[in-house]
């Protein structure tokens, strides 16, 4: 059969679509590109925010529509906690977060079915708090990719008040030490020059192991097993950041000096409301233990603006924390209603409030990313190469600090190269290959 799969949301969404592809091309069948006629279409959907509900729920729509004879598949964040919604939508194949291997046969299972008359969905929407377990999936990529993400845990036991996941993904799961490292060498076979550890909070890797084991031994046992390929790190908390983990991980030869380590407010007060785990002095301690201890690293960061509660003096307590952090990017987000959890019952701020917020950060933000890209002015940067630019005899590739670099150069798809850089317009690093 041929299967267009759209996929929503986090890296974590895209690495189970990157497997899903890889066992149906493995079972003979062919993906395709979601514009293009197919048997089968699967939405792998996300709810974070109600843009990631809205936009699943006009995937599905968009594919009933203008596929009515296709099968409809349904699967991921948005499906687990909004089932109803989805079957109401006319989905075929209702999953959620749980068994992507399962869902590939029923998806199979339902081209095979399909001209027969049409009856109630197929479901498996198991309940993800039972679930104890972490789901092997195949390592691999896109192809043409130059990068691959290896998922190494899934879960989350945080509980933040405005934070739906939890409940989507269920308790930490994590892949054994030694299944990750296999899984790497695979990687690096297949060509990939990068490995982006990923997982719903990898901070918590290992604590369902009982084996005394925690993040840094997964990256040593990483960089161990595939010496000078780049390693790459997924979104941190704070409280991952010590020095002991500092040390040990600046040690590593082919750690990216990019860390993104979630905010979500500059505030104390909102923080608490928040249920995060650390106040502003942890945070901004993390932000200067990486500063002292790598060279010249991005740290980067989430906020969320508007968030209930919060006050003008408690946004400017924000502002000017982030000031003192220097991010070199951020993602600012105004806060978003989640039904379901503690936030959405406190009394909310206007939506307009939020979005005038956020572009006040934003500008910040901008001013940031621009003081830090200048300081990278005149540093040489091992850029890993992959397509060119969309300009004349330029290629576009990343940093170890996962800032864009522009070069002249042709061929170089997969290459890293050292480039000298000579400027910046505020988003993006120009510079020139050297020998």
């Amino acid at each position: 059969m041929k299967v267009a799969i759209y996929t929503l949301g986090c890296k974590v969404n895209q690495y189970e679509t990157q497997a899903m592809e890889q066992e149906l091309r493995a079972r003979g069948h062919e993906t395709v590109p979601f514009g293009r006629e197919a048997d089968a279409y699967v939405i792998n959907t996300c709810s974070v925010t109600a843009a990631g509900d809205q936009k699943s729920r006009q995937a599905v729509h968009r594919v009933r529509r203008e596929h009515p004879e296709a099968v409809v598949a349904v699967c991921g964040c948005w499906s687990q906690t909004h089932a109803a919604e989805a079957r109401a939508l006319g989905a075929d194949v209702l999953t959620g977060t749980g068994d992507r291997m399962g869902f590939l046969g029923l998806l199979e299972r339902a081209v095979r079915e399909r001209g027969a008359s049409k009856g109630a969905p197929l479901e498996a929407v198991d309940p993800p708090f039972e679930r104890r377990q972490f789901e092997w999936l195949p390592a691999g990529g896109m192809e043409g990719r130059t990068r691959a993400l290896l998922k190494v845990e899934d879960g989350c036991a945080n509980f933040c008040s405005y934070c739906i996941i939890p409940y989507a993904r269920g308790p930490v799961r994590s892949l054994p030490m030694g299944e990750a490292a296999v899984q790497a060498v695979e990687l690096r076979n297949q060509g990939y020059q990068e490995i982006v550890i990923t997982g719903i909070e990898i901070s918590s890797w290992g604590r369902d192991l009982h084996q005394g084991t925690t993040l840094i031994d997964l990256l040593e046992a990483v960089s161990a097993a595939v010496p000078g390929m780049r390693l790459r790190l997924g979104s941190l908390e704070p409280r991952t950041i010590t020095e002991e983990f500092c040390q040990r991980a600046a040690i590593l030869p082919d750690l990216c000096p990019q860390f993104h380590l979630s905010l979500q407010s500059g505030c104390d007060a909102t923080l608490k409301r928040m249920r995060r785990k650390y106040d502003t002095k942890r945070y901004l301690q993390s932000v200067e233990l990486l500063k002292k201890t790598f060279r010249h690293p991005a740290v980067t960061t989430d906020l969320i603006t508007g968030f209930p509660g919060e006050t003008e003096e408690e946004f400017r307590e924000t502002l000017d924390f982030i000031q003192t952090c220097g991010f070199a990017r951020m993602h600012i987000f105004p806060y978003s209603e989640r039904p379901g959890t503690p936030a959405a019952e406190m009394e909310q701020l206007p939506k307009v409030l939020r979005a005038e917020r956020a572009r006040i950060a934003a500008e910040a933000a901008a001013a940031m990313r621009r003081a830090y890209l200048e300081e990278c002015v005149g540093r040489t940067e091992e850029v890993l190469f992959e397509q060119p630019a969309g300009e004349e005899g330029l290629f576009l590739g990343h940093a170890p600090n996962y800032a864009e670099v522009r070069a002249p150069g042709t061929e170089l798809h997969n290459q890293i190269r050292p480039v000298k850089i000579t400027r910046t317009d505020g988003e993006t690093l120009f510079g020139e290959l050297e020998e």
